[in-house]
């Protein structure tokens, strides 16, 4: 008998485009929700896009309400819970990079409330998934969160943020290829539940950053364009799987290591960037694809060595090696690799 289910959770709206910014009382009207919004945003964010959308919502005859927050914690997230709740929030707004949306839409999905994810950065495919992540102590959690209902993407706005952390978003994407083999691999190994369409969506995703990388330049807007759209689809993929799997496999679980040997080291799409590198090389040796992966991620001016993460030889090494003791999921990286099979990983692909 056959009983499988699922529940997908996938945003109605996806607006992006040039100037879209403007649209976002368009967007959130259509889906119906009441009360009054909370836009939720950090310092220089609220600066350049979050004053336009309360200002939107004042004008549009709304009474919103807004919170700037200065980290990324759990204290944060629990100061706009507690907030919203004395300003009897209806809906909550996510507006900046990786800190603000994660923020809000785990404060979203602790209140119940709808969310809303309006990104000034390309820099991580939190923009449109059920996952945030926050720092505490020396490690970083990654948790279930509230996906957006809509997500507001004026590429405009994120063709003005810092190169660096849109190359770190496109090094988050080309990195989902390594994800999918480990995803395939917990699937043959270890019985993981599978979906196909979730994995070829990733896939594809990251080869079409890949392929494209060489025209993804700084300060032109149709990079902008191309990057935020693979960042949806990639929060897309994970909501089909039901699961972080085709985006997050062993470069993701080295990147969660470096950040616990270097807290405040490198960004996390740079990596992740890097562990893809050297994990390529693991799935598939000296003639792997994974000179394909390093020569992606230079042309795009994202970090391809130790050095460029500004990390020393030695903690790479570490982190390759103790890497999967982070969390039960099954990668190449297995029960561990050897130090030396991870220096020569590290060695071969000009890591270190």
């Amino acid at each position: 008998m056959f009983e499988k289910t699922t529940w997908i959770r996938l945003p109605r709206n996806v607006v992006v485009g040039h100037g879209v910014l403007d649209q976002t009382i368009e967007a959130v009207s259509e889906l119906h929700l009441t009360g009054r919004p909370l836009v939720v945003s950090s310092p220089t964010p609220h600066q350049v896009a979050g004053s336009r959308v309360v200002a939107q919502f004042e004008d549009a005859g709304y009474d919103p309400d807004q919170i700037v927050i200065e980290e990324a914690s759990f204290d944060a997230v629990q100061r706009v819970i507690e907030y919203a709740e004395e300003s009897d929030a209806g809906f909550l707004l996510g507006v900046g990079g990786g800190k603000a949306i994660d923020i809000t839409k785990m404060a979203a999905d602790d209140l119940g409330l709808g969310f809303v994810s309006v990104p000034t950065a390309a820099s991580h495919d939190g923009i449109v998934s059920g996952r945030g992540s926050v720092p505490e102590g020396d490690t970083r959690h990654s948790v279930a969160a509230e996906p957006p209902l809509a997500v507001v993407a004026d590429t405009e706005v994120l063709a003005e943020a810092p190169w660096r952390l849109t190359t770190a978003g496109c090094a988050d994407i080309i990195s989902n290829y390594t994800a999918v083999r480990d995803y395939e691999l917990a699937h043959r190994l270890k019985n993981i539940p599978y979906s196909e369409y979730a994995g070829a969506l990733a896939r594809m995703t990251a080869e079409m950053l890949v392929d494209s990388a060489d025209s993804i330049k700084k300060g032109l807007e149709e990079s902008a364009w191309i990057v935020v759209k693979a960042l949806v689809s990639s929060g897309v993929a994970m909501s089909i799987a039901g699961s972080s799997r085709p985006a997050s496999g062993a470069e993701h679980l080295f990147s969660h290591q470096l950040d616990r040997l270097v807290p405040d080291g490198a960004l996390h799409g740079h990596q992740v960037g890097v562990g893809s590198i050297m994990t390529e090389y693991l799935h598939s040796g000296p003639k792997g694809k994974w000179r394909d992966v390093r020569d992606a991620l230079s042309a795009i001016g994202a970090p391809t060595t130790a050095a460029g993460l500004g990390i020393d030889d030695e903690t790479v090494i570490e982190a390759l090696t103790t890497a999967h003791r982070i969390r039960d999921r099954y990668t190449i990286l297995g029960d561990g690799v050897s130090e030396e099979a991870a220096i020569e990983a590290a060695s071969v692909t000009g890591v270190i």
